[in-house]
């Protein structure tokens, strides 16, 4: 493995543990205009995301549940990068992290800057994991588009 490699992995480990210490964002959110639950069966991941909605624009987003730390560092990362942006923005992210996560960066929108959102593409090398780093990301979907049935990632 080389240097690049060994960096990269100890990065993604870093931020994977510090958001899975300290979760951001990590609170029920009373004025939620939409809200959906998340549960990954395989791992035993459940969470509940919240979002306040106002005039087309994610201007709040938490979360509250339980899971490994791969799954609690992606709702924290997640609920950090669709702060602000527009709901259309935020669909199109849900596509391009979906594309990082299950197919590489290839697969996504090259003009896509994922931030920090890029170490969660470290879950690739762990294909079991996978499930647990999208279940968020279905759940802030399903939320969006007013889907009541619980988010599933099997």
């Amino acid at each position: 493995m080389s240097d690049l490699q060994d960096s990269l992995r100890e990065l993604y480990q870093e931020v994977i543990f510090d958001h899975n210490r300290n979760p951001r964002n990590y609170r029920p959110l009373p004025a939620a205009s939409h809200h959906a639950d998340g549960h990954n069966p395989l791992c035993g991941d459940q969470l509940t995301v919240y979002l306040q909605v106002e005039d087309g624009v994610v201007r709040e987003a938490s979360f509250v549940g339980h899971g490994c730390a791969i799954s609690t560092a992606s709702a924290s990362l997640m609920t950090e990068a669709v702060k602000g942006k527009p709901v259309a923005e935020v669909e199109a992210l849900f596509r391009d992290v979906h594309a990082l996560l299950t197919e590489g960066r290839e697969a996504a929108d090259p003009a896509r800057d994922f931030g920090k959102l890029e170490v969660l593409s470290g879950v690739k090398e762990f294909p079991a994991r996978v499930k647990c780093a999208t279940l968020a990301w279905h759940t802030l979907h399903n939320a969006l588009v007013g889907e009541h049935e619980t988010a599933h990632t099997e």
